[in-house]
């Protein structure tokens, strides 16, 4: 008798799981959960003795197995650890932090490659060989969470540009990597005046024929945590480095920091007072014994500006007009840079929008790779699956994330818009903080632990 209550109580759990995860071919399972419980068949457990006495390594063995299960099912489902690689959210994230992130925020997402070794990313450390199988990759689908994503809100995301990867360079965009050859072979050029685009075929032929180009599905694309700035339906703007939402200003995080060269009159400055402010050593860009250019809060550069030996603060940003070539939608068409950028809107799943020859750039990458279409355009006409048409309706909602530290976050200003089957999670407290630049006991940051993240 006891052993049908506990597969009762056992069943009715699973049943539940699975149909708020909505896999429901995992029902089928409930004949594995009956025999474990019941009919006892089967050993589940083939690498011990169902009776008899065990040796202490299958006994430890046995518990590591069952641990793994446990955490990966954790991690899957409920929270998953993710540590501050960069500084791009200073100083709201320091580098170092482990943030713990919740999967049932937004609702937990099925993995597209279930065949993989448990809490890897993407590869096996220390190694270039990946972690994951692609003998089964299964559609997006989600959980119903407890929540949505909201604006001003960090969250965790699989990076949308990382699809295809340089393993020579990781920590760049292939993309970027392809444009950024195409910039150096028409610089190199100088018999023609041409636009990059003209080179975009020969720096793609090139970087894939020197290097070792992979593909990673969604899930097994690297992670980011940056801050939510623009929901589906907004529109962003960004005017001498001054966020604006649907036209009002976004008030920023008193943590949010910009770029700032301040002067003194010729002395240093008391490196003491760095570490009052808790500026890391890795943003002391000091060019000259004068001269210092800092990512800086804006209480920390108004109190670097009180120093009596500070004649000057001053805020870097880019001029208007001025465009970047490394900024989304990287067209000569927009003089868009990272302090001077939009109007852009963010596309909602099921609303529409007109396209052309001049803003199917903001929205080629989204209907071609995202959303699994057919897309050519040849002059001014725009084929989608084989269909001329002028107009596009969306299939997701799609966010836009910015890094609290402005001048050194790569983010939506370099590679455009995070899929909703991209999101991950939403950051709730940082469980661990270890400064990379400490020694000793100073290492630890207990102030940190257990610290809600806004």
């Amino acid at each position: 008798m006891k052993k049908y209550l506990t597969f009762s109580i056992v069943a009715v759990l699973y049943i539940i799981v699975v149909l708020w995860l909505k896999s429901y071919w995992w029902l089928i399972g409930l004949v594995v959960v009956y025999d474990l419980f019941v009919t006892e068949k089967v050993n589940w457990t083939f690498w011990k003795k169902r009776n008899g006495k065990n040796s202490s390594f299958i006994e430890w063995l046995d518990a590591l197995i069952f641990a793994v299960i446990v955490v990966t099912f954790i991690n899957i489902v409920f929270f998953q650890n993710y540590r501050i690689p960069t500084p791009s959210m200073e100083k709201s994230l320091l580098v170092g932090d482990h943030l713990a992130v919740s999967k049932v925020a937004y609702g937990p997402r099925l993995p597209n490659t279930p065949l993989a070794l448990p809490f890897m990313q993407n590869v096996i450390p220390g190694t270039t060989t990946k972690s994951w199988s692609n003998i089964i990759i299964r559609p997006y689908k989600r959980a119903v969470g407890f929540g949505k994503l909201k604006n001003d809100q960090p969250f965790v995301f699989n990076f949308p540009a990382g699809d295809t990867v340089v393993m020579e360079e990781t920590a760049t965009s292939y993309y970027e990597i392809v444009r950024r050859t195409a910039r150096a072979m028409r610089d190199m050029d100088g018999t023609a005046q041409r636009p990059v685009e003209f080179y975009m075929a020969a720096a793609r032929e090139d970087v894939i024929s020197n290097n070792t180009i992979v593909y990673r599905p969604v899930d097994r694309r690297d992670n980011y945590v940056k801050r939510c700035v623009g929901t589906p339906g907004d529109t962003i703007e960004i005017k001498l480095g001054v966020l604006y939402r649907n036209g009002s200003i976004v008030d920023g995080s008193a943590q949010q920091q910009m770029t700032y060269v301040v002067l003194t009159n010729g002395t240093s400055i008391n490196p003491k007072t760095f570490e009052r402010l808790n500026i890391s050593r890795s943003d002391q860009n000091m060019r000259s014994s004068s001269v210092y250019y800092f990512p800086l809060t804006e209480e920390n550069a108004n109190t670097l500006a009180q120093l009596p030996n500070v004649i000057g603060v001053q805020k870097i940003t880019a001029n208007p007009g001025v465009r970047e070539e490394y900024i989304f939608p990287h067209s000569s068409m927009y003089n868009w840079n990272v302090d001077n950028f939009g109007p852009i809107w963010i596309p909602s799943k099921g609303s529409s929008v007109k396209i052309d020859s001049f803003n199917i750039c903001l929205y080629d990458r989204i209907i071609d790779v995202y959303e699994d279409n057919d897309l050519k355009i040849d002059g001014n006409d725009i084929y989608i699956n084989g269909i001329k048409t002028d107009t596009y309706t969306f299939k997701m909602d799609y966010y836009w994330a910015m890094g609290d530290n402005r001048h050194n976050s790569a983010d939506s200003r370099y590679w455009g818009f995070v899929p909703e089957d991209h999101v991950v999670g939403k950051p709730t407290f940082i469980w661990l903080s270890l400064d990379e630049e400490a020694t000793g006991l100073k290492k630890i940051r207990f102030n940190r632990f257990f610290k809600k993240i806004v």
